[in-house]
């Protein structure tokens, strides 16, 4: 992911981000029912650095979109609303511990790592199914989720997805990964 290192967008990037951003908040107002585009595009631009990060959960198929507003800070919060799991951010394994232990066919990176180079958090599951509340997602795919600490320490992480219409959270080693698991992000703006 080299576009990583430069973290600011140029004044066409800005702009075909929000135009995107724009276009999904208004074909989806059942995720943020009554907020404004307004005034989440005004909190946007008073935080540039979060433009970067939406550009990259874009970028790598999250179709972020607002799902929440924080009335404490005035924040908006940002799900990936993709149907599946990112395609971007597939196989991976859970977090950059995972893929140092990996001795041999190792994937490209882990879910824990990219969310950081991306400034993003991990969906927990508790937020992965308030998203669930807004749609069918993962129904094909599945999603890493944050991981409370006494799991990972004996090894495991926790996964989601949704069949037969419920929302179903697995374990599986924190080394493992699969083509059609990856995760969702969350960021507050």
């Amino acid at each position: 992911m080299n576009h990583l290192n430069k973290k600011e967008l140029s004044p066409e990037q800005r702009k075909e981000l929000l135009g995107t951003l724009k276009a999904r908040f208004e074909k989806n107002m059942n995720r943020h029912t009554g907020l404004e585009w307004a005034k989440v595009l005004t909190r946007l631009e008073a935080n540039p650095e979060k433009l970067w990060s939406l550009r990259v959960m874009e970028e790598t198929g999250g179709e972020p979109d607002v799902v929440g507003h924080d009335p404490k800070t005035g924040g908006y919060i940002f799900y990936d609303c993709s149907a599946e799991s990112p395609k971007g951010r597939r196989s991976v394994c859970y977090d950059p511990e995972a893929l140092e232990s990996r001795k041999e066919h190792k994937p490209a990176d882990s879910a824990v790592g990219m969310a950081e180079e991306m400034g993003v958090g991990i969906l927990t599951e508790e937020q992965y199914r308030e998203l669930q509340q807004l749609g069918a997602f993962d129904t094909k795919t599945s999603s890493w989720i944050k991981t409370p600490s006494d799991i990972r320490k004996s090894g495991g992480a926790l996964f989601c997805d949704r069949r037969y219409g419920h929302v179903f959270v697995y374990h599986n080693g924190a080394e493992s990964y699969y083509a059609a698991r990856g995760f969702r992000g969350v960021l507050r703006v």
